[in-house]
């Protein structure tokens, strides 16, 4: 088994949707910073489970950009966000998001 971890920060903006009073609900940024973990039996015909350059571009589509847009319908919570990178790398089953010293979010597959 092959494993590979990629650990980025990006910086974004967003709000979130809320049914309850939240000063998170203004618009406001964060330094995030993301781990992806892919994984596989095998290898493709590079050695490579995924190539690094393919994880920083689905986690780059974040960095400098309303997280809003990117999600589209799905509220922008660390939670959500592990959950759609995760789903947009090949092989991946891990991804962390830190939004602030000691909040992380993790999604598995």
């Amino acid at each position: 088994m092959f494993t590979v971890t990629k650990r980025m920060e990006v910086s974004g903006a967003h709000f979130l949707h809320l049914d309850y009073e939240s000063k998170c609900t203004n618009l406001h940024g964060h330094n995030w910073i993301i781990t992806v973990t892919v994984q596989n039996d095998t290898l493709d015909k590079n050695g490579m489970v995924v190539d690094f350059s393919k994880i920083k571009e689905i986690v780059n589509q974040f960095d400098h950009h309303l997280i809003n847009d990117v999600l589209g319908d799905l509220n922008p919570t660390a939670e959500n966000m592990a959950k759609w990178i995760c789903d947009h790398i090949p092989y991946c089953i891990r991804v962390s998001v830190q939004e602030t010293e000691g909040n992380v979010a993790t999604y598995e597959k």
